[in-house]
């Protein structure tokens, strides 16, 4: 088999559309208020582009798989004050740690890249403006 066949089926798995459960609306509006109770921290993750649309993505907070991003969604997390790690799973896994403060909110941006077979993944920390604006931009998915 030719490379451009298969790097033509790679690019046609990258587009189109996947779904995934999303929030009520209300849950969404809320969680965009970007506000953690006092005693907790929340964690957003999100994925605010359209490359990949038809690609799936696990989040896993502290190894409890929350749930699956597609394109233009995210998540929101509460959790306890201290150090978390947020994984990511597609063709490879990545991870990045996290240390919250109480009423702290951290905002990861889900990359997709292109993989050998099928998109991959990267994590990025981001600060609190850009992080909002990524999650303005997206929809929230229901956690498991």
């Amino acid at each position: 088999m030719s490379k451009l066949p298969t790097a033509l089926l790679v690019s046609l798995s990258l587009v189109g559309c996947a779904s995934v459960p999303m929030g009520a609306p209300h849950l969404d509006a809320a969680a965009k208020t970007f506000q953690a109770p006092a005693d907790k921290a929340g964690i957003y993750v999100y994925r605010n582009e359209s490359m990949g649309a038809a690609v799936k993505m696990d989040v896993i907070i502290d190894g409890q798989n929350i749930g699956e991003t597609v394109a233009k969604t995210y998540f929101y997390k509460e959790v306890a004050p201290g150090k978390h790690t947020v994984a990511s799973k597609a063709e490879n896994t990545d991870t990045v740690e996290v240390d919250l403060k109480p009423g702290t909110l951290a905002f990861i941006w889900q990359e997709v890249k292109m993989g050998v077979m099928f998109a991959r993944t990267k994590l990025h920390l981001v600060g609190e403006q850009e992080g909002k604006k990524g999650v303005l931009e997206t929809q929230l998915a229901v956690s498991k």
